[in-house]
């Protein structure tokens, strides 16, 4: 979680983007699904989720990319730095990127989901709970 509820500010690589959230986030996650690695081109992807109301731009217009049914994706049109996921089974939230607040050491990750996509080769030892897919109505899974 972040250290407080004040806000906390972000932004793409060039700028052109900006962002700001308030209060406290709802989780943060590493997703080491597919398409999260893919969009990221990293081993695994980790987020800040937040309700839309603790959300919004300052400065610019990302742009928008349906990267399957149902689920959004921003990006800066100008650097290409993924923003944001949102998806229409979670109408309300907002996740975004953890590397792109300006404080990324604010947030720390409390479990990881989409495990079950996860590279082999990736080996995280955080005793965090792990979720074969998403962590909703879920039971972790059995690390052993």
């Amino acid at each position: 979680m972040a250290k407080s509820d004040v806000a906390h500010s972000g932004r793409c690589l060039c700028g052109a983007i900006t962002f700001e959230t308030s209060g406290n986030p709802r989780f943060v996650a590493h997703c080491h699904c597919q398409s999260c690695r893919r969009n990221t081109g990293s081993a695994v992807a980790t987020f800040v989720g937040v309700l839309k109301d603790q959300f919004h731009y300052t400065k610019g217009t990302p742009r928008n990319f349906a990267s399957s049914p149902g689920v959004t994706r921003s990006f800066c049109g100008d650097c290409g730095t993924p923003l944001t996921y949102q998806a229409d089974f979670y109408p309300d939230e907002v996740h975004i990127y953890v590397s792109t607040f300006d404080h990324p050491e604010d947030f720390t990750p409390q479990l990881h989901v989409f495990v079950s996509e996860a590279i082999p080769w990736l080996h995280i030892d955080d005793n965090l709970p792990r979720y074969a897919t998403t962590s909703r109505d879920a039971t972790p899974i059995d690390r052993a």
